[in-house]
């Protein structure tokens, strides 16, 4: 799977768990010096950082001998380096959403076509509920490709006449992708000699289905595995809650529009519909930064209905040096370009509250902000603040990095976190009279949205058992 929010290990697990540093050292080195001792010396390059990863994958998987490996591809899948399997098990495509459109393409049409390269022939695919014109090219591509298609039924048709299905990652959306892994599950254990699992019509589709539906897959009766399967399932940086004290963290990787909906409908349900607290304030603020090609604007419009009181950005750096982190280093991305990202993304958070002036009665008026962006002028640290006077709500804040960030909103009450340094105090106003707002809070929430990476440096920040 990829990205990984930690360490590079998280890619290739065994049984659920990341494989040792040890495996990693032996296969790594491996891969790496036979690749070295093959390669072309005419185009004498090694493989990128993804394809190598993918290789490796490969080749722990076939020496430490696993029953079966979930891949997932990395972007799209009719050209990605993953899809070089002749014959998989099974083939699984999830709601489909605007993303990598660089690579991609621009519409869901298009993306659709990337997703069903993975398709082949005589291998069962399934789906779950699309738009329209995407399905259609889905179903076209399973058609040219001799692959039967099918449409997972709802979470619901396997809930008749047992109890309720619960489900260890929170959010409603992820009642679709655990009807897409049931069937997933289903067709290998049917191709282990399982019974009763509910029978499809194997075979290529025939021409006649090509302008018909995608077929139903049948619902079949859950095994207890299953139940408990859905019940333990965990992922880090998805719909996941850290409570620390008075601060509690809701960390989600969503990062295109359809993914970040189903974050703000997580959120205003985990957080926002608990009651305010008896003895004092609480404080709600945004963590926030995109990357890619991605639409912030429009990312950023979809977070303004949770009423922040504050929003930061930063870079995903977890540090302004990241010479003692490897695995979280990005070397396309300089700090100056993050930084330019996360100014632009400041000055849409606040042209979007000023649109919202007037329209929502929570925001006062006036919300004024002019001049540019000047740095604050302190020691040891760099804070970006709108220089105009400011009211308190959502005011938005630009630190250099995740460590600066996260400890400026947590002003030392997580156990996790040091306390804010002196030499990184600011005199602006936003800046320290948040930082008395955030001290005195009964209870202060912070929803970490925008990137994967993101919420990764987040997670090794305040979890430091995962870098172990």
């Amino acid at each position: 799977s990829s990205p990984h929010l930690v360490q590079v290990r998280e890619r290739i697990r065994i049984n659920g768990q990341p494989i040792s540093k040890d495996l990693f050292n032996k296969y790594f080195w491996l891969v790496y010096n036979r690749l070295e001792e093959t390669k072309d010396p005419a185009h004498a390059s090694m493989p990128a950082y993804f394809r190598f990863l993918t290789i490796m994958a490969f080749h722990v998987f076939l020496q430490e001998k696993v029953d079966l490996a979930v891949v997932e591809v990395g972007i799209g899948g009719t050209y990605d380096c993953t899809n070089i399997i002749r014959a998989p098990v099974v083939c699984g495509v999830s709601s489909l959403g605007i993303d990598h459109t660089s690579i991609l393409g621009d519409t869901m049409e298009k993306i659709a076509w990337q997703k069903g390269g993975i398709f082949k022939p005589g291998v069962p695919a399934f789906t779950v509920a699309q738009p329209e014109r995407p399905l259609e090219v889905l179903r076209e591509r399973a058609w040219e490709r001799k692959c039967p298609l099918y449409l997972c039924p709802e979470l619901d048709d396997f809930e008749e006449g047992c109890q309720a299905l619960e489900l260890g990652l929170a959010g409603a959306h992820q009642r679709c992708n655990a009807a897409l892994a049931l069937q997933l599950a289903r067709t290998w254990l049917q191709r282990r000699g399982c019974q009763g699992l509910g029978e499809l019509k194997e075979g290529p589709p025939s021409t006649e289905l090509l302008g018909g539906p995608v077929p139903l897959a049948p619902a079949f009766q859950l095994t207890d595995a299953m139940i408990q399967g859905l019940r333990d399932t965990e992922w880090l940086g998805r719909t996941q809650v850290l409570s620390h004290g008075p601060v509690t963290w809701y960390l989600d990787g969503a990062h295109t529009t359809s993914s970040i909906q189903a974050c703000v409908r997580w959120f205003r349900q985990a957080a926002l519909n608990q009651d305010k607290p008896h003895d004092g304030s609480e404080v709600r603020v945004l963590l926030f930064n995109a990357t890619g090609d991605r639409d912030t604007a429009a990312l950023l419009k979809l977070l303004v209905p949770c009423h922040f009181d504050y929003a930061v950005f930063c870079p995903n750096f977890t540090e302004v040096s990241v010479a003692n982190n490897a695995d979280q280093q990005n070397f396309n991305v300089t700090l100056e370009n993050a930084l330019t990202r996360c100014l632009e993304n400041q000055r849409t958070w606040t042209r979007l509250l000023e649109e919202k002036v007037g329209q929502d009665p929570w925001l006062p008026s006036p919300l004024r902000v002019g001049g540019l962006l000047q740095p604050a002028p302190a020691r040891g640290s760099l804070l970006l603040v709108p220089p105009a006077p400011r009211p308190l709500n959502s005011p938005a804040l630009v630190f250099p990095c995740l460590a600066q960030a996260l400890r400026w909103v947590a002003q030392g009450r997580d156990p996790q976190l040091a306390a804010p340094t002196a030499s990184g105090a600011h005199p602006h106003p936003a800046a320290s009279s948040g930082a008395v707002l955030l001290r005195e809070a009964a209870t202060v929430r912070v929803l970490v949205t925008g990137s994967l990476h993101l919420v990764g440096g987040a997670l090794r920040l305040l979890d430091p058992a995962l870098s172990q």
